[in-house]
């Protein structure tokens, strides 16, 4: 229309949910009752998905599989996916829709916590914040040890978040790399532990959704 500057329309925060066949329907519903109690930002969400869990189509097992010790080259696909998503998706979906650049966020579930960690860890400027939600970090624990890549943005956040009954295994793979990046003053990213109280592998993903999201954007929940 007249007068119409696109260069002027309001952006919004963008959320890529892994495993988005079983999360978008969740969190993307969800997402707009936050905005109402939480204060939260409206924001685009994006479901990365796969089409159905037939291991025929879904490859989670592969795309979201960091290398490391006993995980064959062929098996660690998470390096692809990120190139997927750096150079295939996030710019498609910036095109598209009204998304900011500056206000990217990745949330992943189990096996896509781990690949959050690895994102973060690997290319921390890609998205401003993310949230690893009970991840699965065995097999590959050993490069998501590693010294993270550069950053050149100092307004990074990343929130890695357990349930209180979730696998004891698990449990004890998240306390053991988030001791390790709280002792190095040099990550690029603020770092967030968070415990959900009773919470589950998988049925508090929105709390853990709620959780993030909240420390990532810096609001507190309405009274």
């Amino acid at each position: 229309p007249e007068g119409y500057d696109p260069a002027a329309a309001r952006l919004y925060p963008t959320v890529y949910l892994t495993d988005g066949d079983s999360l978008f329907p969740i969190l993307a519903a969800n997402h707009l009752f936050l905005t109402y109690d939480d204060r939260l930002p409206e924001a685009i969400v994006v479901g990365i998905a796969y089409g159905g869990f037939d291991p025929a189509v879904n490859r989670r097992n592969i795309d979201f599989q960091s290398p490391g010790e006993g995980v064959t080259a062929g098996a660690a696909g998470a390096a692809a996916f990120q190139r997927f998503l750096k150079a295939e998706l996030i710019p498609e979906i910036e095109r598209r829709h009204r998304s900011d650049p500056a206000e990217r966020v990745l949330f992943g579930q189990s096996r896509g916590g781990a690949f959050v960690l690895y994102s973060a860890v690997t290319d921390p400027d890609l998205f401003r914040g993310r949230i690893a939600s009970n991840p699965s970090i065995t097999p590959g624990i050993e490069s998501l040890l590693e010294p993270a890549a550069p950053a050149t943005r100092t307004d990074l956040g990343l929130v890695v978040v357990s349930g209180t009954r979730d696998r004891a295994d698990l449990q004890v793979e998240a306390a053991r790399w988030l001791s390790v990046w709280e002792t190095r003053p040099e990550r690029p990213w603020r770092l967030f532990g968070e415990r959900i109280e009773g919470g589950t592998h998988a049925a508090n993903a929105p709390d853990a959704y709620r959780t993030g999201m909240r420390r990532l954007f810096g609001v507190d929940p309405a009274p």
